[in-house]
């Protein structure tokens, strides 16, 4: 009689389970039910429904940017890449902090100061419509591209561990997230996110716990990994295409990460729905040590899945099909006899996928609408039919993340492809803000150019990549697992038939731009526009900065503007916050016929 590899083999998803996921999905609906129709009152107007009066409290928002950045990729995606590449991935945890601090002190007080509500309007007040325009699409171009993937990934978890049919489940669940966010505007999606938020963590923390557990102590989980060669953080190479490294694990993750955090309109749009540039910093730093609490769980949960099936891979005897399932198969495999656990899980699956989904739902029905509609004066504007025109664009927009749902069950490696996908535009979007915000004497002429350049050239670079995948001339073999216990379990394999390489390219033709870690596009594509927009700017005639807005260029490069620009506009005003927090002061920016005003009304200003 042999071993059994797994304590739960036939996984069965019980009613408890069932329960606890119809439970989830129906607290989701319950909140959109909440604020379209018992809150209706107070959800009337566009900024209401977008940017929830510009009154959202600290934590909710904290916590809806933790759940929506945390998507079921990361849920899913970041355990396989442990298991498969190691623990180097883990360094974005604490690059985290730089991240926060960049968009804390470059992006944030400009966002302010400009009174922005989308982040894409700073591009046409610093530069040109046109450019505005061009990152605009480029921005909904993305995002349509990338959205399916994020709530198609738990669909493919429950799938795992219940067989129901991938394409079924991931139609009813799309259509929950579709209802509660037409319904109840960025209140539902903060709230929800919240709700999802608390998911996450308890299931993160008790998949850890109890695997830690079953496997024998923190001791044995590091033995076997260090064994396996799971836990090198530190791998200092300054080879460009070796996948994961040091350098592109905190330099490439701060580029990356940087332009998806803080140059997203939904990550902006929760920013600015808190009163006041004081309370969306605090958001963020709460962000930060909620992001390097859950990212580390979720680091170590691929360490254990390791240490688990360390000397029989799952994926080698085929009771798995590729890594991105590993996760789903082990929770049914350690807690499956747990009743409800497994849906917990799910749960936290899907609460990480919603919470992704809706957000970017809800900011792409905001864009779409003042920028592709509203100019065109199809119809007279009021509040109503804004709303109500944005609610037919977050359908349509679910909608079609069911059916693309067809098309991502065919991709490879998700983290991989997710980070591909947004790469083509996140360096060119970083880039020209940077531009924007840093360097004054850019026009918008070298905006243009850069982004258009960077667009082109990564676009270039990762189909270049892509084709040299196809061809088997670039590929990232995982780290060697072992199937030297599978014989006790009853599979009829041997080792040396089933060991795969460490390697990290197949080909040994020489370094090729397309070799280049994929973590790097991002970083490529920031310096391709400054590489590209500073001399065209320069032989185009510079920004004048005689007739430069101090507000739009960050507070950290102030000194190299003319004196008088910076005196003219800048004004000190009390921020908007409680009473007791009245001390606190913020900078903002006005003109000089605004301050002139202010003095007159409100005996609080005083010009520097």
């Amino acid at each position: 009689m042999v071993k059994q590899l797994t304590d739960n083999p036939h996984g069965q998803f019980t009613a408890e389970d069932y329960t606890v996921f119809v439970v989830m999905l129906s607290v989701s609906a319950a909140i959109g039910i909440y604020f379209g129709f018992f809150e209706g009152k107070k959800n009337k107007t566009t900024e209401d429904y977008l940017l929830g009066g510009r009154n959202m409290k600290v934590f909710p928002i904290a916590v809806s940017l933790i759940a929506s950045q945390l998507s079921g990729v990361s849920i899913m995606s970041v355990p396989a890449e442990m298991y498969s590449y190691g623990a180097q991935y883990w360094i974005i945890a604490p690059t985290m902090i730089a991240i926060v601090m960049i968009i804390n002190y470059i992006f944030v007080p400009v966002f302010y100061n400009n009174q922005i509500t989308n982040c894409y309007q700073y591009l046409e007040d610093r530069f040109s419509p046109a450019v505005k325009k061009f990152v605009t699409f480029t921005y909904v171009l993305n995002i349509y591209l990338i959205l399916p993937v994020f709530i198609f990934i738990p669909s493919l978890a429950f799938a795992q561990v219940t067989g129901i049919n991938i394409h079924l489940i991931n139609g009813i669940v799309c259509c929950v997230c579709i209802f509660y966010t037409m319904l109840g505007g960025i209140k539902a999606v903060v709230w929800t996110d919240v709700v999802q938020g608390m998911i996450m963590f308890a299931s993160c923390f008790l998949v850890v716990a109890i695997g830690v557990v079953k496997i024998g102590g923190f001791g044995e989980v590091f033995t076997r990994a260090a064994t396996g060669d799971r836990l090198n953080i530190f791998n200092l190479t300054f080879d460009a295409s070796t996948r994961q490294t040091f350098w592109t694990a905190s330099i490439g993750n701060v580029f990356l990460w940087t332009g998806y955090l803080g140059l997203n309109q939904s990550c902006v749009q929760r920013m600015v729905a808190v009163p006041s540039i004081r309370h969306a910093r605090s958001a963020l730093w709460i962000f930060c040590a909620g992001f390097i609490i859950i990212t580390s769980l979720n680091c170590f949960t691929g360490i254990v899945i390791f240490a688990k099936y360390f000397d029989c891979d799952p994926i080698k005897v085929n009771l798995v099909q590729k890594a991105d399932k590993l996760l789903p198969f082990y929770v049914q495999d350690v807690a499956g006899n747990l009743k409800g656990m497994p849906g917990v899980f799910i749960s936290c699956v899907f609460s990480a996928g919603l919470s992704t989904m809706s957000a970017n739902l809800n900011s792409l029905a905001g864009i779409i609408y003042e920028d592709y509609i509203r100019p065109f004066k199809l119809f007279k504007h009021t509040d109503s039919s804004a709303n109500r025109t944005m609610k037919i664009l977050i359908l349509f927009s679910g909608l079609y993340c069911i059916v693309m749902g067809l098309v991502v069950e065919q991709f490879g490696h998700i983290l991989q492809m997710v980070v591909t996908i947004a790469s083509v535009t996140q360096g060119a979007v970083m880039g020209i803000f940077c531009l924007g915000m840093l360097w004054p004497w850019a026009n918008k002429h070298g905006a243009l150019w850069g982004s258009a350049a960077s667009v082109i050239g990564m676009s270039w670079i990762i189909t270049g990549a892509q084709f040299a995948i196809r061809n088997g001339d670039l590929s990232y073999p995982p780290k060697p697992t072992s199937v030297e216990g599978c014989a006790e379990y009853g599979f009829n394999v041997t080792q040396s038939i089933l060991v795969q390489t460490s390697s990290t390219m197949t080909s040994d033709s020489g370094f090729s731009i397309y070799k280049m870690s994929f973590v790097w596009y991002s970083t490529v594509g920031t310096f391709l526009v400054f590489l590209i927009g500073i001399p065209v700017s320069y032989f185009t005639g510079s920004q004048d900065l005689s007739r430069m807005h101090a507000k739009l260029i960050s507070p950290l490069v102030h000194r190299w503007l003319p004196n008088e620009i910076t005196k003219n506009e800048l004004v000190l005003k009390s921020s908007k916050v409680n009473s007791e927090d009245i001390h606190i002061k913020e900078c903002v920016f006005a003109t000089t016929e605004q301050q002139k005003n202010k003095d007159l009304d409100n005996s609080n200003g005083h010009v520097l």
